[in-house]
């Protein structure tokens, strides 16, 4: 990891592909809870795919923003000198695709959702602070927002059988 930090700016953004896609086209420079925007920027992404394309489409897809997404947070952090820089957002738009992809479609299990991938996210409950704490790279800064989305389906499968 590189010795000096720089600070992100739209420059910083602007300069490299991989910044682009890792601050979700600047949205990681918003400096209150920059990871809450960039989960709320999953939402008009995840009704345009779902109007526009089929659920294997959709799978597919996300598997490939994943990807991207580790190539993209793994460059940024390298380039920002810091293991995961809480302006790297693709992260938590990815994770929380794919929660909306397999959450109802009602706009009040979508609100649930969000809250409970917030609170997973933000508090990383074991073994997600491990995991983020250990694994370092694009792949670290990924796999811990794809735990947490674990956890909010999980929890959003329990009280679906409860209420249902």
């Amino acid at each position: 990891m590189a010795e000096t930090v720089v600070a992100p700016s739209w420059r910083f953004v602007a300069s490299h592909p991989a910044h682009v896609v890792a601050f979700v086209g600047g949205i990681g420079l918003i400096r209150f809870a920059p990871g809450t925007f960039g989960t709320l920027a999953a939402f008009p992404l995840h009704w345009w795919f779902a109007a526009h394309l089929t659920g294997y489409s959709q799978l597919m897809l996300l598997a490939g923003l994943f990807v991207l997404g580790i190539w993209a947070a793994g460059r940024t952090v390298r380039d920002l000198g810091v293991p995961d820089h809480g302006g790297v957002v693709w992260d938590e738009t990815v994770a929380f695709l794919l929660v909306l992809f397999f959450s109802p479609a009602d706009r009040l299990w979508q609100a649930f959702a969000f809250l409970l991938f917030r609170l997973f996210d933000i508090f990383k409950p074991p073994p997600i602070r491990h995991f983020d704490q250990t694994v370092h790279g694009g792949f670290g800064v990924m796999f811990d927002d794809l735990l947490a989305a674990g956890y909010t389906l999980l929890c959003l499968a329990a009280v679906k059988a409860i209420i249902d």
